[in-house]
């Protein structure tokens, strides 16, 4: 009877409190399907509302359509009474001493439950914000790891052209280094034909002038002194006529 409860009431408790979701573990528990391998529903954060300090809130919205709002309570006062009387629960001392224990118990837990219950959350806080810190670090170092391993994956993408331009910058010095030598054996292919036509000019030079020295000597050689004197009086008359020609045309 209680697993049948258990079971019809199960989806009913699946967006409740603890006590709901441990119900909700047990129905699964008791079932044998592919349902039993589904994800259990996360616990709340925070505990689920209580009466009377121990009654949980959803035990009595769990009666309430079918026993009204006093259902819970006569069910709890007909199950102590039905204990009582068949006599499965007896009074003695040791129910004093749970009864004074309980009333110890509760009196701590309203006198210094919140001051405790503060003190948790605090400490809870703390190791929360301690845990988002390393988080946030881890979160920033491993963001800077993958903008570092794009950067390098983005360099490797560019070492086919990096050695494309060394390969082009070889060759370049290659053809420069060929032209310079190139240009260094044509200037000194030039010099010696400069040194050669050098000499020829200064051989044909040499030549014309003992040529012109050879012919003047003989020329004066072979002039007499009456030759030159008649030389001498033809350019003068030479001389006059051309001056007088220019005297006429100048008039």
């Amino acid at each position: 009877m209680l697993s049948r409860t258990v079971l019809l009431s199960a989806n009913a408790l699946k967006s409740k409190g603890p006590i709901g979701a441990g119900l909700v573990q047990a129905s699964h528990s008791l079932h044998t399907s592919s349902k039993s391998l589904a994800p259990v529903p996360p616990l709340p954060e925070k505990g689920g509302q209580v009466r009377h300090g121990i009654i949980p809130e959803e035990l009595f919205q769990l009666l309430y359509p079918k026993t009204g709002v006093t259902g819970p309570y006569m069910l709890g006062t007909g199950l102590l009474c039905y204990l009582l009387s068949k006599e499965i629960y007896i009074i003695n001392h040791e129910t004093l001493s749970a009864a004074s224990i309980g009333a110890v118990v509760i009196y701590a837990i309203k006198k210094f439950g919140p001051t405790v219950a503060a003190f948790a959350d605090k400490l809870n806080e703390e190791k929360v914000l301690n845990a988002q810190a390393v988080k946030d670090v881890a979160l920033v170092g491993l963001s800077q790891a993958i903008e570092e391993e794009k950067k390098e994956q983005w360099r490797a993408e560019g070492r086919s052209m990096l050695f494309d331009a060394k390969r082009n910058n070889v060759a370049m010095l290659l053809e420069t280094n060929f032209r310079e030598r190139i240009h260094m054996v044509t200037n000194e292919v030039k010099k010696r034909l400069d040194y050669q036509i050098a000499v020829q000019n200064l051989n044909r030079q040499m030549e014309q002038e003992h040529m012109v020295n050879w012919v003047e000597k003989s020329v004066v050689g072979s002039i007499t002194p009456l030759q030159e004197k008649e030389s001498i009086a033809k350019c003068i008359s030479d001389l006059k006529a051309l001056a007088r020609a220019k005297a006429s045309l100048a008039v």
